[in-house]
């Protein structure tokens, strides 16, 4: 039985990254051991999208009102790019302290977590 995912994302900074979404995103987490922070996520869901190349992969976290939490987010010292709006939802990166960006958005599709799913 699959009970959960496991999702990792690559730093060249891990320890800074794994604070900043203690610190900043406020996200929980238990000590693995040695420090090795896992975090607890919000509910998740995956899509496939065509791409020429394998191995290539994003995390997005979602939101229901972009602004609200973009806002709160900067008052965490959480810097978020400029909003760009596609036919799907409305997106803004958020660079991590190792280098690397994770997005934020706000779908206008219907969502797997969505109560009428």
């Amino acid at each position: 039985m699959i009970i959960g995912a496991h999702v990792i994302v690559y730093s060249k900074d891990a320890a800074a990254d794994r604070a900043f979404f203690r610190d900043n995103l406020g996200f929980k987490s238990v000590d693995a051991g040695h420090g090795w922070l896992i975090f607890a996520l919000p509910p998740a869901e995956a899509a496939f999208h065509p791409d020429e190349r394998n191995d290539r992969h994003e995390l997005y976290l979602m939101c229901d009102d972009l602004k609200t939490e973009m806002s709160a987010l900067q008052k965490r010292g959480v810097v978020c790019s400029d909003v760009q709006k596609e036919r799907w939802g409305s997106i803004t990166k958020i660079k991590l302290p190792g280098g690397g960006q994770i997005g934020l958005y706000q779908p206008k599709h219907p969502t797997a977590l969505s109560p009428s799913s």
